[in-house]
């Protein structure tokens, strides 16, 4: 299909950008890579009467590590994201969902940004960034603001984003020593996206976990914390039996979707099942 008709504007500059966005308010919005505007504007789901496309701004798509901290540029790619040997060896789990995101073609245009603002719950970055607690960095005309990843999907495609506000920066933590890290989804044979998809950092010492993180994406109308698997796992020995015990909890308190590929019991079957999985992959990383 065809998209309505819309101006279009591509500014050099964030503050440009923001620009547009305060003159043309709810009839504007903002383009990335276009992996998610785009589709829903051919559907006409979507009908800006402005595009403002942010994908020439300049310095926004570097990746660089601090410290602790990496800090990556809202226009990275997919791809870049998968590649980036800095991220691979301190903070694997991203490039591990990059990599299965869409396909090629996709991966080489997609933006980090423009996937966690359009926030759709069965997106494969969402999760990582809980089981992460990263921190997303917005730009607005007067202020700018880090937003903890937790704080920032609120609901289905509905973010802490103000209409007015760009993200511009993701940080994400350098992995401490030992940490293992796992992402692993059911991935929808038509789209790709995440029918159940599972992000998980633990960190074991003695052999028992000590701590876990767990991201569930796909499962509910936005991405959650599975904080009972994450209680169950701590203080225990990361074995079949018990990583299955904990995994059973991985959809309690959550409404759990249901459409014509999945019944809502047979994805909070798959929550458990790839909980399971994912768990028992990333502990045998932390070795």
């Amino acid at each position: 299909m065809i998209p309505a008709a819309f101006e279009y504007f591509a500014p050099a500059s964030v503050k440009e950008a923001i620009g547009l966005l305060e003159k043309h308010g709810d009839d504007a919005k903002v383009l990335a890579g276009g992996h998610s505007l785009l589709p829903i504007m051919k559907f006409r789901l979507a009908q800006p009467k402005v595009v403002v496309d942010i994908g020439r701004i300049p310095g926004l798509d570097g990746i660089t590590v601090s410290g602790t901290t990496i800090a990556i540029g809202a226009l990275a790619t997919h791809d870049a994201i998968e590649r980036h040997a800095a991220l691979q060896e301190k903070c694997p789990l991203l490039p591990a969902a990059a990599a299965v995101i869409g396909d090629m073609q996709v991966r080489n245009r997609g933006t980090i940004g423009g996937s966690l603002a359009h926030a759709d719950p069965a997106a494969d970055y969402p999760g990582v960034m809980l089981a992460l607690d990263a921190e997303i960095v917005t730009t607005g005309a007067k202020k700018s603001r880090t937003i903890s990843a937790k704080d920032f999907f609120v609901d289905m495609l509905t973010t802490a984003l103000q209409p007015t506000e760009l993200i511009t920066e993701i940080r994400v933590p350098a992995l401490a020593k030992g940490a293992g890290t796992a992402y692993l989804k059911h991935a929808h044979p038509a789209s790709g996206y995440a029918v159940v998809g599972v992000a998980v950092v633990l960190q074991v010492s003695g052999g028992k976990c000590q701590k876990a993180a767990i991201g569930i994406n796909g499962v509910a109308g936005k991405t959650y914390r599975a904080a009972a698997v994450e209680k169950a796992l701590v203080g225990q020995a990361l074995d079949e039996k018990s990583v299955a015990a904990a995994a059973a909890h991985a959809a309690d308190g959550v409404d759990a979707q249901g459409d014509l590929y999945a019944s809502s019991q047979f994805r909070a079957h798959l929550a458990s099942v790839y909980t399971k999985r994912a768990v028992l992959l990333a502990a045998s990383r932390t070795k």
